[in-house]
């Protein structure tokens, strides 16, 4: 052994960092090497033994195969001569990361040996976990000849955190001994999660049975063998053979033993082919060209495919146990190809019997209660009030509408929160930082969550989380207002109605003159025409239009047509009712004026503005360039208007910046006095403060939506705000269309309109199809010719209808012959001559003015109808 150290300095440092244990084992691979000149050594049964090992192979060129060196610490790239026919422990990190995720768990704590074994796949299940937005807040360590007090300990500290989600990853004694303790200590009742790796899971089958009392409801990861039937009927013949050796040890066969009889396997099969090519070869030859064999290996084993690439056995799936009674049970399989984000599993029962998944954590409820922060406020208290109600200052009754809307939320969850509230006070610091304080003190782990008026920031965001917000945000600027009567605008008299509603008045115009001339045009003669094409269409828009003022001339004959023009009269009186009532308020009432509304001139002036003590609207205003010795800051409404009092010379503000909520319970109380102007800056609005990656978070926020779904936050507002009186917004009564009436105030007294123009043009038009129906049935004529000629008869005059409509029947003749000496007396005018008194009717001749238009109605002549039956007609003076 002399002579060994001292020709080989490599080994010589080897040993002397080793123990005895190491060192006899280090002794007994150099004397196979070097004595027995083996060609390959099958056997480092930890990662620890592996490392120095594959050093020796190195350093003599000869393969070290290992089936049960899983820790990826070891690297094959600095070990060329090692071969790993087991797997890597790193590629069961998705897996497990595939579990976490499928129950949404968002923190977890890894137990592991302080060994090389267990910290070896620590830094890929933090990559894992990362990848599937979980948490690692703690990670538990065990020495790996730990003590029961040293488990116990380590254990203790695990119950007092909120996670209850654990990943076990370290080898059979340990493991063994941790959950031992871990039932004695209760923390394998119902809410916990136990996932052990491969590690654990592949001895799972040689525990004893307290061993396996002790894991009821653990999930395990291990190898998948794709040959179960392969490996029931060889671990029946191995133990027989096992029991006639070792008659007084019992022993299962594990996946250990299916990889170790796949690897001599592999190792036979490959010497054997080399054998066969060469006949003869020595230690230095053989090493690398069996390397070279077995780098890249592939045959169908007792475990499945034995597929070995770049000397590493590949992982091809993953299954999944849940052990439960005396044995395990299988509940899933997951492979690679699948990824992090698909995995399915059968129904599991977890620790404590549970069927129901465990949530991951929870509130301990043997230790204190959660302590939430709450903002002291001195203005403002309808969102937090805080009631000192005991003498020693320890006891506080803490109401207000964010602790209603919070409390709301908790009520909502399906386990108990118990939770205390704890004013925060400050006195000094920065302006402006009391929120951002008072949320320091979450991530200094002084507060488990705050509650209050908090505004959610991306500042803040940084390093707490924030639930969803439960009320609008944003910030604007308040001034004080000035009254002006005065008010010129040349368009005024179109702000009464919105400009749809004027379209739309404007269209019905149109179409109930449409429908007038329809139904009236072939019996009525002032609908009929004139001396030239257009008189149509001017007599139909002066009769449509001068129904505005009730000042159209044409007489309405016809019953549907009266019909119709007496429903859309009663429609215009509406409107013009409606725009003359509009137009006088707006003409008359006091229109509110801003003081400043220019953020610029406030900035180049140098003007004070205030804001709200503590608020994060301090540094957006310094942001924004205002100067800091022009902030003032006010606590409660009160100071608010006391600040807008004062002159600017004694420390009084011209302008204020208030988030949303504020403003609006200032424009309560100050609703003649102030107004809100200018840009709305937005934010997220108010929310509940939780340190980062807190799983009780995304809980409340569920919660908080839910209940403003169902309407409660709308109620909590009424109830604290409900002392404030109400008042209109601030809103100039000019600025656009906020004060016109709206097509939806009228929308069904045109729909009347138009229903009832459309039944009675159905009306009309039936009647005139069924009086014409010949045309129709005419057989002598085409359909075109047919519909051509019904047109014509559309238009022609109804005289049958027009006698009816304007003269008795008996009179008809008279009033021809009337017509026609009507005429002659036109004529003789023309020419000097007067014709003799005409006889048959009581005639009154007055002075006749020359026309060329024979209208009765424009000379001034009228026929009067007697009682008797008889007539008379008087012609009387007319001008040109």
């Amino acid at each position: 052994m002399i002579l060994v150290v001292n020709h080989n300095s490599f080994l010589l440092r080897i040993l002397q960092r080793l123990s005895s244990t190491r060192k006899r084992l280090i002794y007994t691979a150099f004397d196979l090497i070097h004595n027995v000149k083996v060609q390959a050594i099958i056997g480092p049964t930890t990662s620890a033994q592996a490392v120095y090992i594959a050093h020796l192979g190195k350093q003599y060129q000869v393969p070290i195969i290992s089936f049960s060196a899983t820790s990826p610490s070891i690297s094959l790239y600095q070990n060329p001569y090692f071969i790993r026919t087991s797997i890597n422990e790193s590629s069961q990190a998705n897996a497990i990361a595939a579990i976490v995720e499928k129950f949404g768990w968002r923190e977890v704590v890894p137990l592991y040996e302080d060994t090389e074994y267990g910290h070896g796949v620590i830094p890929y299940l933090m990559d894992a976990f990362q990848n599937v937005n979980t948490r690692i807040p703690y990670r538990s360590v065990f020495p790996s000849a730990a003590t029961e007090d040293q488990i116990n300990q380590e254990l203790q500290k695990l119950k007092k955190m909120q996670t209850r989600v654990l990943i076990l990853h370290m080898v059979s004694p340990l493991g063994s001994r941790i959950f031992k303790q871990a039932k004695l200590l209760g923390m394998m009742r119902k809410g916990y999660a136990w996932i052990i790796t491969s590690g654990l899971a592949t001895e799972l089958s040689s525990f004893e049975p307290s061993v396996i009392d002790t894991m009821q409801g653990v999930l395990g990861i291990r190898p998948y063998i794709s040959k179960p039937k392969e490996v029931v009927a060889f671990e029946a013949r191995w133990k027989i053979k096992f029991r006639k050796q070792y008659p007084n040890i019992e022993r299962n066969l594990d996946i250990l033993g299916i990889w170790a009889y796949d690897t001599v396997q592999s190792l036979a099969t490959s010497v054997e082919k080399l054998e066969r090519t060469n006949a003869r070869m020595g230690v230095s030859r053989g090493g690398p060209q069996l390397l070279h064999e077995l780098s890249n290996f592939r045959f169908g084993g007792l475990s499945g495919e034995f597929h070995v690439v770049d000397r590493q056995l590949q992982s091809d799936a993953f299954e999944i146990l849940n052990i439960c009674g005396s044995g395990l049970r299988s509940i899933g399989i997951w492979k690679p190809s699948n990824g992090i984000h698909k995995l399915s599993l059968g129904p599991i029962i977890w620790p404590g019997d549970a069927l129901k998944t465990p949530r991951g954590w929870e509130i301990p409820t043997n230790e204190t209660k959660l302590k939430i922060g709450v903002p002291v406020k001195y203005g403002f208290n309808e969102f937090v009030r805080t009631t000192n109600i005991s003498t020693s200052d320890s006891r506080y009754n803490v109401t207000g509408y964010c602790i209603d809307v919070f409390n709301a939320a908790i009520d909502k969850l399906p386990y108990d929160v118990p939770h205390e509230f704890i004013p925060f006070r400050k006195n000094g610091g920065i302006a402006g930082s009391y929120y951002d304080d008072l949320v320091h003190q979450v991530q200094a782990q002084k507060f488990d969550a705050v509650v209050g008026d908090v505004t959610i920031t991306a500042n803040r965001s940084q390093y707490v989380d924030f639930t969803l917000p439960y009320n609008e945000g944003g910030v604007s600027m308040i001034v004080l207002v000035k009254k002006d009567l005065s008010y010129q605008d040349t368009w005024v008299f179109l702000k009464p109605l919105e400009w749809k509603l004027w379209v739309t008045t404007g269209a019905f115009f149109l179409i109930i003159g449409a429908v007038i001339w329809i139904l009236e045009h072939r019996v009525n003669r002032e609908f009929r025409g004139g001396p030239h094409s257009m008189y149509q269409w001017g007599t139909m828009l002066s009769f449509s239009f001068s129904m505005l003022v009730f000042a159209h001339k044409e007489r309405v004959l016809s019953n549907l047509g009266r019909f119709v023009m007496g429903i859309w009269l009663f429609v215009v009186l509406i409107l013009t009712q409606s725009y003359t009532a509009n137009l006088a308020s707006m003409l008359t009432i006091q229109r509110s004026a801003p003081t400043y509304n220019n953020i610029n001139e406030l900035i180049r002036h140098g003007y004070n503005v205030g804001y709200h003590e503590g608020s994060f609207v301090f540094g957006m205003l310094k942001r924004m360039g205002f100067d800091e010795s022009n902030l003032k800051s006010y606590k409660s409404p009160r100071e608010f208007d006391d600040a807008f009092s004062k002159r600017i010379s004694e420390g009084g503000i011209v302008a204020a910046f208030e988030e949303l909520p504020f403003i609006e319970l200032l424009l309560a109380e100050y609703c003649d006095k102030y107004m809100m102007v200018g840009e709305k800056y937005q934010n997220y609005g108010f929310g509940f403060v939780f340190p980062k990656g807190s799983p009780l978070c995304p809980d409340i926020s569920r919660a908080i939506l839910s209940t403003r779904e169902e309407g409660k936050i709308k109620r909590y507002e009424r109830a604290w705000f409900k002392s404030k009186k109400s008042c209109a917004d601030n809103k100039d009564p000019y600025d656009g269309a906020s004060n016109s009436l709206t097509l939806g105030s009228f929308w069904i007294l045109f729909l009347i309109t138009g229903i009832c123009s459309a039944l009675a043009i159905i009306v009309f038009l039936t009647v005139f199809i069924y009086e014409n129906k010949q045309i129709l049935n005419d057989p002598s004529t085409t359909s075109c010719k047919k519909i051509i000629n019904l047109l014509r008869k559309f238009c022609e005059h109804d005289e049958s209808r027009l006698v009816t409509y304007f003269e008795h029947p008996e009179c008809r003749d008279q009033i021809k012959v009337f017509d026609n000496r009507v005429h002659a007396a036109e004529i003789s005018v023309d020419t000097g001559y007067s014709p003799p008194p005409i006889h048959g009717s009581s005639v009154v001749a007055g002075n006749v003015t020359s026309r060329n238009d024979s209208s009765n109605a424009e000379m001034g002549n009228y026929t009067t109808l007697g009682a008797d039956g008889s007539t008379r007609t008087d012609v009387g003076n007319s001008t040109p």
